[in-house]
């Protein structure tokens, strides 16, 4: 589970790396006596990551609760009657995302909610937006009745339809999490032959120190049909029946990556159960990467630094430079690089925040980062990676770093 406030959606699924993300559900009790009630300050934030209309899950409560509710959608408040203990409302809320925001199909939280008119009949559907499947909800629930008196608003078609930002209730279920179907390395060549990626591998593994040198031919792998099939089939054996293409990518079914079990969540697992007090090697990491078939992918990228650094991140960059160098390919995987680095400080150590410039200035050294990247990411807040409170806290500490490239230009000008 996520820490600091942000959780998965699906509270079953106990995976770090699970893209739909929602803040942890908060509750202040006010009042005394018979004027006591239960206010959700962060309701709007909770109904936007579900895309859902935040009076939705606040008349759920009410229902299931026999009790009163309030909502005031222009000063974002929302009020249930009574005092509630935060952690029954948030088993409610999973009873609520349950029957009304997942997919019965595919379990998939990326649905709309859709009223079907049938002559003086009314059903409502969940439109599910990753398996297409259209589910209806449990219409003798009480909150139909609310629904159908108050119907959400149609989903708008965003001109940026590939990215998947379609959303009718002023948030995206792809709240804090990254969106990967648009990757575009599909685990080609990319431009070089095998000889010139062996000279490559070759050359970057002779920085690597002592104990993570291994001999060449450990880097490089046979491309020979019967060998890559044959990779493949023994990977699909040990992850349990997983698909990959021969090329190294997921096949045609990029969404599969949001599952427990994708390579990239076997990935993380894999660098965080081995990393350990001797560490583990950057020739190992990378070849485990090659073996999923996600060492192109961006998203690998945003995987790695969440599984692989500590509180010793500064110090661990320098080490794992080699690494870096090798995987940080372009400049979507420096911005997922950039994003991994606000989940590791904003979520993992909050502690880290006050180190972000000495972040930035160690991954800048080993030029894994470009200086136009970096600044168009430090004065631009995201809610991508990570929700927006925490996204302004760790780009105004990077406000020195991002001086002091200015300040390099300036000098450069001169």
């Amino acid at each position: 589970m996520a820490s600091a406030g942000i959780v998965n959606i699906r509270r079953d699924v106990d995976d770090k790396f699970y893209r739909y993300r929602m803040p942890l559900l908060l509750t202040k009790i006010e009042g005394k006596g018979n004027g006591i009630k239960t206010v959700v300050p962060n309701m709007a934030d909770v109904a936007r990551a579900l895309s859902r209309p935040p009076t939705y899950p606040t008349k759920f409560f009410g229902c299931e609760l026999g009790a009163q509710t309030s909502s005031d959608d222009k000063n974002e408040r929302y009020i249930v009657n009574g005092a509630h203990d935060a952690s029954r409302l948030r088993e409610l809320l999973d009873v609520f995302i349950d029957k009304f925001v997942l997919c019965r199909s595919c379990k998939n939280p990326e649905t709309d909610l859709i009223i079907l008119k049938s002559g003086r009949n009314e059903d409502i559907v969940r439109d599910c937006k990753a398996c297409g499947e259209r589910t209806g909800v449990d219409m003798k629930h009480k909150l139909v009745t609310f629904i159908l008196k108050n119907p959400p608003k149609n989903p708008k078609k965003s001109k940026k339809g590939a990215k998947g930002e379609t959303n009718g209730n002023g948030g995206g279920v792809h709240a804090s999490a990254p969106s990967v179907p648009g990757d575009e390395n599909t685990g080609g060549s990319g431009g070089d032959s095998d000889d010139e990626l062996t000279k490559k591998i070759k050359a970057e593994a002779a920085e690597l120190t002592t104990e993570t040198k291994l001999a060449a031919q450990d880097w490089s792998a046979d491309t020979s049909p019967e060998a890559v099939k044959a990779r493949v089939k023994a990977l699909e054996n040990q992850v349990g029946g997983l698909s990959l293409t021969p090329a190294g990518g997921l096949g045609d079914d990029e969404g599969s990556d949001d599952d427990v079990n994708s390579p990239y969540a076997q990935f993380g697992r894999w660098v965080e159960e081995n990393k350990g007090d001797a560490g583990v090697s950057a020739v190992q990491i990378y070849q485990k990467a090659q073996e999923f078939g996600v060492e192109k992918k961006h998203k690998t990228v945003l995987v790695l630094v969440q599984a692989l650094f500590t509180e010793e991140v500064a110090k661990e960059i320098d080490t794992y430079k080699a690494l870096l160098a090798k995987m940080v390919t372009s400049e979507k995987h420096q911005k997922a690089l950039l994003g991994g680095i606000e989940r590791l400080v904003g979520l993992a150590h909050p502690e880290l925040i006050p180190s972000v410039p000495k972040i930035l200035m160690a991954l800048y050294q080993i030029d894994v980062l470009e200086e136009d990247v970096v600044t168009q990411w430090g004065t631009h807040v995201s809610k991508k990676y990570v929700d927006k409170e925490t996204s302004k806290k760790v780009r105004k500490a990077s406000e020195p770093f991002l001086k002091w490239l200015e300040d390099a230009d300036d000098d450069e000008s001169e």
